[in-house]
């Protein structure tokens, strides 16, 4: 299955937050669990709007699957950026988050559902 992983991403966790002395901003800071090899998958076409406060988002569903033994530790909550992508360039820079872990005892990768807010 690792033949198949041509794309790049990297998976990041939250470390900590910082406030702007300014405006009081609180930001999230964010330290790599795992950056590599990668493939993006669609098995359906699904979206879903969500209401955030004033906000209307369509949310996009997909998997990630990365290589079972050097992704150990990737959980939900977790962000994933894709950095290359060999037969998609619109993938590149698009960020998800993790949503849902998948898992077996004879698993060739490691499956993850991951979201996008479009809008």
């Amino acid at each position: 299955m690792e033949r198949l992983m041509v794309d790049e991403c990297v998976v990041e966790a939250v470390t900590g937050t910082t406030t702007d002395p300014e405006s009081g901003e609180v930001t999230d800071t964010y330290a790599p669990v795992y950056e590599g090899k990668c493939r993006v998958q669609q098995a359906a076409p699904s979206a879903s709007d969500q209401r955030v406060g004033e906000a209307d988002l369509l949310m996009l569903t997909r998997v990630l699957q990365l290589p079972v033994a050097a992704s150990a530790g990737v959980r939900a909550g977790h962000r994933v950026r894709i950095t290359a992508c060999e037969h998609d360039p619109d993938l590149v820079n698009r960020r998800f988050v993790v949503r849902a872990e998948f898992a077996k005892s004879h698993a060739t990768s490691r499956r993850l559902g991951i979201e996008e807010a479009t809008s």
